[in-house]
């Protein structure tokens, strides 16, 4: 019996990396899976990866699924994305908000139509998916909100600074801040229905991805600095089934969580 049995879930950013390994691992334990991203097929991007080969992947194992093309960063896009996942498989149990975008700029470099398109993605889509899928959820049924952040939420402090080379991280940063205050904020606002979590999941670890090795943060999809896309998805799984009086409001690093709860016997990196 899966975790996720007679649920529908829909992720975001599920054509590769964490969110194709999440829509992966929600499908394996019983969830009805809507996988969004904008690469439909293999090609429409310059990194591997599409929701076509998501979607292959699951029912491949025995899973549900379905794909659905959509520019989470237009509203109305969000609003047919939610409606298309309803008609495919009902109401929204669990969302996960893992779509992501940055350029690596410099901020004195940093176009500012990139800069806005960046928030748009990273910050107002979470806000305006979780705000359509809340009537499921508190109609009564329950859920879930997963948001993925990322240790780039942590800032570098005051200064001086010892390592004064930013690396073009500062929108990013800035934008999964703003998603983890955005987290907990809703979690309070949530928490007097007793059935709903709402939570954020960064990795311990740099995660290889195609586009952390396109960005040249890790050095290949085998680097061994790095954490298996898997280990995001067990800790998006955790947050998304365990009770909401246990994870409700927490921010938390992939592999602290799993070793908190058990899922896990060691653990590395951020948050251990």
């Amino acid at each position: 019996m899966g975790k996720l049995d007679g649920k529908t879930a829909l992720v975001t950013g599920a054509s590769r990396g964490i969110g194709q390994a999440i829509a992966e691992l929600f499908a394996a334990e019983g969830a009805r899976v809507v996988c969004a991203a904008r690469t439909v097929q293999e090609g429409d991007h310059p990194l591997e990866g599409s929701l076509d080969r998501t979607v292959e992947t699951i029912t491949a194992a025995g899973g549900e699924a379905t794909a659905v093309a959509a520019n989470i960063s237009e509203e109305p896009e969000c609003l047919a994305l939610v409606e298309d996942a309803r008609a495919a498989y009902g109401p929204i149990d669990v969302l996960v908000n893992n779509a992501a975008l940055n350029y690596y700029i410099p901020t004195v470099d940093y176009p500012t139509n990139r800069w806005v398109r960046a928030f748009k993605i990273n910050v107002h889509a979470p806000f305006i998916l979780s705000k359509t899928v809340l009537p499921d959820m508190t109609s009564g049924r329950g859920g879930a909100i997963v948001n993925i952040s990322s240790g780039a939420a942590i800032g570098p402090g005051r200064g001086p600074y010892e390592d004064q080379h930013a690396r073009g991280g500062v929108m990013y940063g800035a934008s999964k801040a703003a998603l983890e205050r955005f987290t907990q904020g809703l979690a309070q606002e949530l928490s007097a229905h007793g059935n709903i979590t709402v939570a954020a999941i960064s990795p311990s670890r740099v995660v290889p991805t195609p586009g952390t090795v396109f960005h040249k943060l890790v050095d290949g999809l085998d680097d061994p600095r790095g954490e298996p896309p898997l280990m995001m998805a067990r800790a998006a799984l955790l947050l998304a089934t365990e009770a909401p009086d246990k994870v409700n409001g927490r921010v938390a690093y992939s592999q602290q969580i799993l070793k908190e709860f058990g899922w896990i016997e060691d653990a590395v990196g951020r948050g251990i």
